[in-house]
């Protein structure tokens, strides 16, 4: 249906499920693989004490290039993909849960704020546990360590292979907090993520209303339309963003991130 917009708003049954998940997997993890090395190097800039180790983000990509190489820029990455499954899970939560209100309300404000809601609900619930996990394998490096745990290496002073490391930190993080060490800045992720997301797609919905803005008649209109959505989105959440720059404590010599 149109619903007077310049845009056909696609709701769940209009999709190919089968085309949907393939190519929504196989996008989100080139974009990833482009940018997890920047994330890894942005995750130590905010643990280290000052510039003690790291001057910049040139600095620390070419220290972690010389010292441990392509790989050490992606530390962590194995775990990080299983948040793939938090992105299709959101995408899913917000496309049914659109639906099931569409019984009660016609209104896509309504529609879009429940439905992005209760989507980054069920993503963060996901996401949280897998970040803490690699963010821990993010601060493996070697000399001084950065991280609250250390992976142990195997007798010959090679570290141990890559899930062998994430069993290693799984079992210091149950082993020091329990299952709520997996949830370290869970209720901080939780007041950022979902009023962002339930804000922003209303925000875009609104600027896609042709009588208003005629942004949304073009490729570059429609980036302008996303822009325009998580601009509303950001001022609304941008406060809660300062609590979930990392989500482990650091060790002693490090400074102190919100949890």
């Amino acid at each position: 249906m149109e619903d007077k917009r310049n845009i056909q708003i696609i709701e769940w049954e209009h999709l190919d499920k089968k085309k949907f998940y393939v190519f929504g997997v196989a996008m989100t993890m080139v974009i990833r693989v482009s940018v997890y090395p920047f994330t890894l190097i942005r995750t130590r800039l905010q643990v280290q004490k000052g510039k003690s180790l790291y001057h910049g983000t040139f600095d620390a990509f070419i220290k972690i290039l010389r010292a441990d190489g392509v790989t050490g820029l992606y530390r962590g990455f194995l775990v990080n993909t299983f948040t793939l499954i938090s992105g299709q899970c959101y995408v899913t939560t917000y496309e049914l849960t659109r639906k099931f209100v569409a019984d009660y309300s016609q209104s896509n404000t309504v529609k879009s704020l429940v439905a992005g809601g209760s989507a980054s609900l069920v993503a963060q619930s996901i996401t949280v546990p897998i970040d803490v996990v690699s963010q821990h394998l993010m601060m493996q490096r070697k000399g001084e360590r950065m991280g609250r745990f250390q992976v142990r290496g195997s007798p010959e002073g090679r570290g141990v292979v890559a899930f062998g490391q994430t069993k290693d930190i799984i079992r210091q993080i149950l082993r020091a907090d329990g299952l709520r060490g997996f949830y370290r800045g869970y209720v901080a992720s939780l007041l950022t993520y979902i009023p962002n997301s339930a804000v922003w797609w209303p925000f875009y919905h609104f600027y896609a209303v042709p009588g208003e803005w005629h942004v949304c008649t073009t490729t570059v209109g429609t980036w302008i339309l996303l822009w325009l959505a998580g601009l509303g989105a950001t001022v609304q959440t941008g406060p809660w963003r300062l609590a979930v720059p990392g989500r482990m404590p650091p060790p002693s010599g490090c400074k102190t991130l919100p949890s």
